[in-house]
């Protein structure tokens, strides 16, 4: 038997109708991790659902509680051939976004597959049901070409609350360092650079949300009366944000701006394109850090976002000058940034220009990971997909969006490689989300012929 064998195998998979009907029934599960009446059906998707298809990988399985009160369980399998080869740790998330299911469009139902050409309806199939659907029929499809081995030694994780952030993901990385020690992470989430590039990615960047707000008055004061009189909140405000962003959004905070872009990022990104496709905005030309290209601004720097701003009452204003203005940001930000220390950067960049009047409060933070392009890890997977596809693929140093790499990367120790089964456009948390069937019958193969060569190293 042969790499060919198996990766023909994946692809009659899909072609047999097979994955359609695995997928079909696992999209059916209500699996809403941000609606708390659901917690029922995130543990049976993973008992019902996913300890089948694991055991007949070889793998025992067992269910394991969140140590975060209310937060999903997750699955952890594992199948142990010899102690001499390698040991590949696989992750995916069974959970969804709220389905809102009366926003999608007339014939469709986010908990049924409707195939419309190339799409494939439905919520979960993108994200990220789809995934790992595809990920365990490919080990499948090697195990049995193989004869019931691998050539490697095999642990899953698959977590049912990543949509509301993945609490308790790196708590159980840590507790059970042992149980999911390996040599690498494969594992597929988040999109393609296009529908017709193979890519992988390497990471995510990070992300600080954090709030400010300027709060002087209890009340709102005539602005005729007292226009000239009273400092006005918003005009503050409005003040301190254009001291922290340029009027080209570049990010003019020096603790919150990145070291130069290493070599290995800035080879990887050389002949990186940024389109999403049809649908997708015109990208800006002239925004964003002077100097770099598209590619290095949004996957190599730091960027801060004003993602709302509010002050007196936008729907129906009154002439008063508003008691108070908030403004909600976000830095996302690469390796190598302080990240754990934004609020006092912050906080010290107001006091020095003047603005000691308004608080900052940082909500949320996860941490930036990124493998070196320059890996052997990534040279490998690199060739394994130009083998299957006869295509150089994409490769993205990190994302520029953010994943829980971090438990995988930082509290597990691991490289890890990203290949992902999705598309810009797929409406992932959204109505209408989709999978493109021609990306999924691809990457069946990808990834049969990835875990094929894990297997002859």
């Amino acid at each position: 038997m042969s790499r060919e064998v198996t990766v023909e195998r994946a692809t009659q998979y899909y072609d047999s109708g097979a994955f359609r009907t695995d997928l079909a029934r696992r999209v059916a599960f209500r699996t809403e991790s941000q609606d708390p009446q659901r917690a029922d059906v995130l543990r049976q998707y993973l008992a019902d659902e996913i300890t089948p298809a694991v055991e007949r990988l070889g793998c025992t399985a067992r269910i394991v509680d969140n140590p975060v009160p209310g937060g999903g369980p997750f699955l952890i399998a594992h199948r142990h051939e010899d102690d001499v080869l390698p040991t590949l740790l696989t992750y995916g998330h069974g959970d969804v976004v709220l389905g809102h299911d009366a926003q999608w469009r007339d014939g469709l139902d986010p908990w049924r597959i409707t195939v419309e050409g190339d799409r494939w309806y439905g919520r979960g199939t993108a994200d990220n049901k789809g995934q790992h659907t595809i990920n365990l029929a490919a080990l499948e499809q090697v195990l049995e070409t193989r004869g019931g081995s691998l050539g490697f030694n095999l642990k899953i994780l698959l977590d049912m609350g990543e949509e509301t952030g993945s609490p308790g993901l790196s708590e159980v990385c840590a507790d059970l360092a042992d149980d999911l020690a390996a040599d690498l992470l494969i594992a597929s989430d988040g999109c393609r650079l296009s529908a017709q590039q193979p890519t992988l990615f390497l990471g995510s960047r990070g992300a600080v949300n954090f709030s400010l707000r300027v709060n002087l008055r209890d009340s709102a004061y005539h602005s005729g009366n007292w226009g000239g009189l009273l400092s006005n909140p918003a005009s503050i405000l409005a003040n301190a944000l254009a001291s922290m962003i340029d009027p080209r959004g570049a990010v003019r905070v020096e603790g919150l701006r990145p070291a130069p872009i290493p070599e290995s990022v800035r080879a990887a990104l050389a002949d990186i394109t940024v389109d999403g496709g049809p649908g997708s905005p015109e990208i800006d030309a002239d925004w964003g850090e002077p100097g770099l290209t598209p590619s290095e601004r949004v996957f190599g720097w730091n960027t801060l976002e004003v993602l709302a701003f509010t002050a007196g009452t936008p729907q129906a204003p009154v002439n008063a000058i508003p008691g108070s203005a908030e403004a909600h940001c976000q830095l996302r930000f690469v390796v190598g940034t302080d990240w754990q220390d934004v609020e006092r950067i912050v906080r010290a960049h107001l006091d020095d220009h003047g603005f000691s009047m308004i608080d900052v409060e940082v909500t949320s933070s996860v941490a930036a990971t990124r493998l070196d392009p320059a890996d052997e890890w990534v040279r490998w997977a690199l060739e394994s997909l130009r083998r299957t596809t006869d295509a150089k693929p994409a490769l993205l140093p990190n994302l520029g969006g953010t994943l829980p790499n971090d438990a995988f990367a930082d509290v597990l120790g691991l490289p890890t490689i990203w290949v992902p089964h999705s598309y810009p456009a797929c409406a992932q948390h959204a109505p209408n989300e989709h999978l493109l069937g021609t990306v999924a019958r691809e990457a069946l193969a990808i990834m049969a012929g990835l875990f094929w060569d894990l297997g002859e190293r």
